[in-house]
């Protein structure tokens, strides 16, 4: 049986054993919590650098957010709860990040857009220059750990009276794709934009997740790959085929979720029922 962390983790140094944010980050909580799971967590790449590089939510956020929601699975026995929590504990760790970082997105953290090969290859002589170990997104890592770990921590522990059965849109998402039970609530913070923050998709990082997952499977030892990604470049070409470019929550759906409720008779009532259905086909 996994036992929890003994001892702090060297944050760089895992930063560069996973080399992507969002990896690192979910690697980080998962050994936090006893129960490390690499292909989950390999899975997780492309959410990084704002979800495949297109700058919104940072993808340390992402991969603490799928840590939690497994963590929420294993705590709670019956689903609706866990589902429940792992909203509530992302909302702290999208809290705990902003407070840290004033922004909760990878462009505004950088300064600069990593969309375009302009972008990256400015990043990759900015890392250059100063210094993998001094880059800006390092420092952020090393900084934030803690408190990731510590909102993570306190967000499970909330108590949630439930008065309606709680719906995650990113957890219907992986279930029409075929993910098991735990792959859904995985992913079940991923809602309303992350922790109904209302930012970028939470059903779309859910569906980039699942088919990279099924991609690791089918390719044992081999990374996905992070540039030109048939995979998930389908998966992101038909969301933004879908809402004319556009990626945040709040816009596509008019409206900003104040609660797990909210959300939950949005999707019940046929709130983005064909986004969710085109990604699960993707």
């Amino acid at each position: 049986m996994e036992t929890p962390q003994s001892k702090p983790q060297d944050t760089k140094q895992v930063f560069r054993q996973c080399g992507a944010c969002s990896h690192t980050f979910a690697h980080i909580l998962n050994r936090e919590f006893g129960h490390p799971d690499e292909l989950a967590e390999l899975a997780l790449n492309p959410l990084a650098g704002g979800i495949m590089n297109q700058g919104h939510q940072c993808g340390m956020i992402w991969g603490a957010a799928l840590a939690v929601g497994a963590e929420s699975y294993r705590k709670h026995k019956d689903i609706d709860m866990a589902t429940a929590v792992a909203v509530t504990a992302t909302q702290h760790l999208v809290d705990s990040f902003e407070n840290r970082s004033n922004t909760v997105n990878c462009k505004e953290i950088l300064g600069y857009s990593i969309s375009n090969v302009f972008g990256i290859v400015r990043l990759m002589l900015t890392t250059t220059i100063k210094g993998m170990e001094n880059s800006k997104c390092m420092n952020l890592a090393e900084d934030w750990a803690p408190e990731a770990i510590q909102s993570g921590k306190d967000g499970l522990k909330e108590q949630i009276e439930l008065t309606q059965k709680p719906v995650s849109c990113a957890s219907e998402v992986v279930k029409r794709m075929g993910g098991s039970e735990e792959e859904q609530m995985m992913v079940s913070g991923f809602a309303g934009g992350l922790g109904l923050s209302g930012q970028a998709c939470g059903a779309l990082s859910a569906a980039i997740w699942m088919k990279t997952l099924n991609w690791c499977r089918k390719n044992p030892g081999k990374l996905p790959p992070y540039i030109k990604n048939k995979v998930t470049e389908k998966v992101l070409n038909t969301f933004k085929e879908i809402n004319n470019n556009e990626m945040l929550c709040q816009m596509i759906t008019g409206q900003h979720f104040e609660t797990i409720n909210d959300h939950s008779e949005f999707i019940n009532n046929g709130g983005c029922e064909d986004l969710i259905e085109a990604l699960a086909g993707t």
